[in-house]
């Protein structure tokens, strides 16, 4: 699985892939982070798109174009605020990720991307997020060949470094 799984440091509205993943709140209606960067590089119809699909749970996912961005569509999820462990944040997470994935096999995404979902202001510890992804997105690769390249984009270099730590626990 290894293979078909990558770390990079940078935008994700940037990149070039079928599909990337928002680390949307509930709303769907935008908001600061990577939420706000993929509204704005969207455009206005990703907002009004957003608007008629009437919100998501939390750990669910929706899909939606991606007008301006680089990818053919984006794939909201909502992650869990941190509250100390003790929610059912971590199976809130991986729920994230699993649904993301189901949602790109069913839409036929053989690229996706991922941000660092709650690691932002929801405050997920980042360590613990990145096992949970890696973990999570393995997991569905080794029972499913559709997805030929996840990319985990972090926005910092220290995320990135959780991400590759957590490779060897999720990976191995």
């Amino acid at each position: 699985m290894a293979d078909r799984i990558s770390i990079v440091t940078g935008d994700i509205t940037r990149l070039d892939a079928d599909a990337i993943v928002n680390a949307a709140n509930e709303s769907l209606l935008g908001g600061g982070g990577v939420d706000g960067a993929i509204h704005r590089s969207a455009g206005p119809e990703l907002l009004a798109e957003c608007r008629r699909l009437g919100g998501c749970p939390t750990g669910e996912a929706r899909v939606t174009k991606a007008y301006n961005l680089k990818a053919r569509i984006v794939i909201h999820t909502v992650g869990p605020v941190w509250q100390g462990g003790g929610h059912d944040e971590g199976d809130l997470l991986a729920a994230c990720y699993r649904n993301a994935m189901t949602l790109a096999v069913e839409n036929g995404v053989r690229t996706i991307a991922f941000p660092a979902i709650s690691t932002g202001v929801y405050r997920f510890p980042p360590d613990r997020a990145a096992i949970i992804a890696l973990a999570t997105v393995n997991t569905f690769l080794a029972h499913d060949d559709t997805i030929e390249k996840v990319i985990f984009c972090c926005f910092s270099a220290q995320s990135a470094e959780c991400h590759e730590r957590a490779t060897a626990v999720a990976l191995h």
